[in-house]
Parts: structure tokens; C-alpha cells; sequence
């Protein structure tokens, strides 16, 4: 029964638990967050970015080529986070998550998401399927999806001692992890939130200043506010 009691024991712990939730600026990090009950409230762009049909690389191709994408993909997305301000905070499997909250935080996000359709579509695919001609002969082509919004977000730390890390509560991460797994004609998809204050530099290019994203409805969002959304196939050479 010890485990039983200490299950219902931190149960009660975490109701009873009292908040001491701060006003962030920076993008917090496990030792600046209190295990219990500490809490930083910020504003954010969150994005995510998704390598597609994992599951089937992984069970369909040598594993070792696999993680090969996998890493090349992940590290990828990482430099170009980080190279427009963001903050990498996530990983799961193989996708990452990235914070923006300085500057043009919503113009970084999106032109980040670009260039990361530039990695996925001009160097990895190229590369990858030159290298590994089973891959196409296969049926799998390397493909992804990014996924931007905004929001409010509580950031908390969960887990045991020793064991625990950061989670992102709020609207912006739940939608754009759901964003980036809409992937149909396009791969970069964002909020109209997001859109709408994402500066001209990111919102048109080529050399006549063509209009890079397409105003669509996602008929599957989990709000009506949510489902005026904006998707690019444009690629960013970083």
C-alpha cells in the first residue's frame, strides 16, 4: 500500500497546493520555476515543428537511417529557432518546440517556420533521398509540418524530484501542436491572431511581392475563433 499512499498523498498535495505564479519576461528554465506551486505567466508565440510519417520511417527503413532524419531534422529546427530569438523548451519524438517572446516575436515565428520548410523541402530531402534511395523506393518522401500561434501561457513544473520538467499551459501550444500535424497542400500554417501582426517583410516575397500565405478555414479547430487560419508553401533560403 506505501505506493497507494504516496499517490493520494501527492494528489491532495498539488489540490491543496497554494500558487505562487509571477509575471514573466524572460523565457524560464527548470531551476527558475518552484516545483511546488511555482508558476510564470508570459505572453508567447509558440511554435511547433513536426517531422511527418515518423511512425512509418521508423518501422518501414533501417533504424539507423531513421534517426539520422530524425536528428537532422530536430537539429535543423533548433539553429533556426534560435537564430530568430526563439528559445527551445520541448522535445517529443520527432518534434520540438519553440518560445518567442522578444522582439518581432511574431515575424521571427513565422519566417523561422519558413526557413524550416526550406531545411525539410531544399536540404534534407534532397540530401537524405540521394543517400538512401530506399527511402523513395519505399514510398516515403520527408515531410513536415510547423504549427504558429499566440497566447497567454502558464508555465509550471511538473513530475518528481529529480525528475520533472517544464510544461506550457495555454492556448498557443495545444494549438500549434495541432496545427503542425495539418498538413495537406501546405506546410507552415499559422492564427489569423498571428497573422495579424506578423510584419509585411514576412508576409510577401519573390520579386513581386507576392502574398506568401492563403487565408483558409480549419473546419476541425476546436474553437470558431480558431478557424480562420493562414498556410504557406513558401520556402525561406536561410
Amino acid at each position: 500500500m506505501a505506493l497507494l499512499d504516496e499517490l493520494r498523498r501527492n494528489t491532495n498535495a498539488i489540490v491543496d497546493e497554494a500558487w505562487g505564479i509571477r509575471d514573466g519576461t524572460v523565457v524560464p528554465t527548470t531551476d527558475t520555476v518552484a516545483l511546488a506551486g511555482g508558476g510564470v505567466k508570459l505572453e508567447a508565440v509558440m511554435l511547433y515543428a513536426d517531422l511527418a510519417e515518423s511512425t512509418k520511417l521508423a518501422m518501414s527503413f533501417d533504424s539507423r537511417v531513421a534517426a539520422k532524419i530524425v536528428k537532422a531534422f530536430l537539429g535543423g529546427c533548433c539553429r533556426l529557432i534560435r537564430a530568430h530569438s526563439g528559445h527551445i523548451r520541448s522535445f517529443d519524438g520527432d518534434r520540438v518546440m519553440g518560445v518567442f517572446i522578444e522582439g518581432p516575436r511574431h515575424t521571427n515565428a513565422a519566417t523561422c517556420g519558413l526557413k524550416i520548410n526550406w531545411l525539410v523541402k531544399k536540404l534534407l530531402r534532397p540530401v537524405f533521398h540521394a543517400k538512401y534511395p530506399a527511402l523513395a523506393a519505399g514510398g516515403f518522401e520527408i515531410n513536415h509540418g510547423v504549427g504558429i500561434d499566440r497566447s497567454e501561457v502558464l508555465v509550471v513544473r511538473s513530475g518528481i524530484r529529480s525528475h520533472n520538467d517544464l510544461v506550457w499551459i495555454g492556448r498557443a501550444p495545444n494549438i500549434a501542436a495541432k496545427l503542425a500535424n495539418v498538413r495537406d497542400r501546405h506546410q507552415t500554417i499559422m492564427t489569423k491572431d498571428v497573422f495579424d501582426i506578423v510584419l509585411d517583410d514576412a508576409k510577401y516575397g519573390g520579386v513581386q511581392r507576392e502574398l506568401m500565405w492563403e487565408a483558409r478555414t480549419w473546419n476541425e479547430a476546436p474553437a470558431n475563433d480558431l478557424k480562420d487560419v493562414y498556410s504557406s508553401g513558401w520556402w525561406w533560403e536561410p
